[in-house]
């Protein structure tokens, strides 16, 4: 008797052990670590205003509709800017909600908190050397967001182009963000925020050194040690305008077609990001030799009737930003960075008082759900088949005439004529 009960405690141990063994393990949450600089987790900047103002904020279904038409582009991560508006929130709902949906869903979030210095967009100067006292506000909210939601929320980044001085409204000194990458570091440290959480600042190449010698302080320094990784920006188009050495036909290509003398004006542009990022990640190294760097902003316009426009450096068309977005896509995932682009749709809140001005044309998809030239190839292989944005379908801008869309194409200025303002 005894034998045969030790027999069938052993049968049921095994049992026990081979059912457990057969069990699906649970998947482990993805890290900054392992999406960052991978290319089957393509990066993108995310705003889903549809109207003149910010105070108008998109629903949760209008920004699930987004993200619906972003993870069918296999974007999977989304960079946000600010987490005072209740845009931020839906956006968080707004997953989550879709991961209900589909477990398979994924999508994460570079959570922005926006830092500005004191008397920032007042009727008073602004003090460059003191922060303003709803910074605090800002960093507060981001930690909150992320104890609520550690899926999705995978990096914080503290400010945006927070230091770069040309940002003459709000910028503030290196300190003030070393300041905040160290307090989400420690509360890291301490177990308030997940250990796996990236913190970064997201700024202009030139606030991390790539440029201007008189960024490189001390406190830069202690900054670049302090984050996980190095979040730049780089945009070759407004230097079209600003610093168009790189950008004006050269005379030994004042023969060539509209067309070539574009194409080429693409591959300079291309070659002008590549050498601000090296820029950038040769002074990195050479104060912290591990440090990652990755792009947090790149991107073109499609419309400018300013310093972008016909009128002027003759940038902004459909044709350039979608040769722009493949150039840059192509490179990045090739080396393994990864490129936040600037952005997913068009916003018009963001120069309200000018229909034509250049921010508001940044997007990749219009107003009217229209996929810009950067996206044609999507829409003829049904990448966005049966997805709506607003109730509208997925169309291509110039109804997919190439030739009516090559009509507004002009090429850059020649070398020996001046840019004009």
């Amino acid at each position: 008797m005894r034998t045969i009960l030790k027999s069938a405690v052993y049968f049921f141990i095994f049992l026990m052990i081979f059912s457990c063994s057969e069990l699906p393990k649970e998947k482990s949450p993805v890290t900054a670590s392992e999406i960052l600089g991978n290319p089957d987790y393509l990066a993108i900047s995310y705003g889903g205003y549809r109207e003149n103002t910010r105070e108008i904020v998109p629903t949760i279904d209008q920004i699930k509709e987004d993200m619906k038409i972003l993870a069918a582009m296999n974007v999977k991560i989304l960079r946000t800017y600010n987490v005072h508006l209740d845009e931020a929130a839906n956006l968080l709902k707004a997953i989550t909600a879709l991961k209900k949906e589909d477990p398979n869903f994924e999508m994460y979030v570079m959570l922005g908190a926006w830092i500005d210095c004191k008397n920032a967009w007042t009727e008073f100067e602004p003090d460059h050397n003191l922060e303003s006292e709803r910074n605090a506000i800002e960093i507060a909210t981001a930690v909150k967001l992320t104890k609520e939601y550690p899926d999705i929320i995978k990096i914080i980044s503290v400010g945006n182009e927070a230091m770069v001085r040309w940002a003459a409204s709000y910028y503030v000194q290196p300190s003030v963000i070393l300041k905040w990458v160290n307090h989400l570091q420690d509360l890291k440290k301490k177990g308030e925020l997940p250990v796996n959480l990236w913190i970064t600042s997201s700024d202009d190449f030139a606030s991390w050194g790539g440029g201007d010698l008189s960024y490189r302080t001390k406190d830069l320094e202690q900054l670049i040690k302090a984050v996980d990784y190095v979040s730049m920006h780089t945009y070759p188009m407004h230097n079209s305008y600003y610093n168009p050495q790189f950008w004006v036909v050269p005379d030994n290509e004042k023969d060539f077609s509209i067309i070539e003398k574009v194409d080429a004006a693409m591959i300079r542009s291309l070659e002008f990001a590549k050498k601000q990022y090296d820029d950038v990640s040769s002074y990195v190294k050479s104060i912290d030799s591990t440090k990652l760097i990755h792009i947090g902003e790149s991107g073109w316009a499609t419309v400018s009737d300013g310093h972008y426009g016909k009128e002027s450096s003759r940038a902004a068309d459909e044709y350039k930003a979608g040769t722009y977005y493949k150039l840059m896509r192509e490179w990045t995932n090739k080396e393994k960075i990864s490129l936040f682009y600037f952005e997913a749709f068009d916003e018009k809140w963001k120069d309200a008082g000018n229909p034509v001005g250049s921010e508001n044309h940044f997007g990749l998809i219009n107003l009217k759900g229209e996929a810009k030239y950067a996206l044609w190839e999507m829409v003829d292989a049904g990448i966005f088949k049966g997805l709506t944005r607003d109730g509208k379908q997925i169309t291509k801008t110039y109804n997919g005439d190439k030739n009516a869309l090559m009509l507004e194409v002009l090429a850059p200025p020649p070398a020996n004529e001046p840019i004009a303002n």
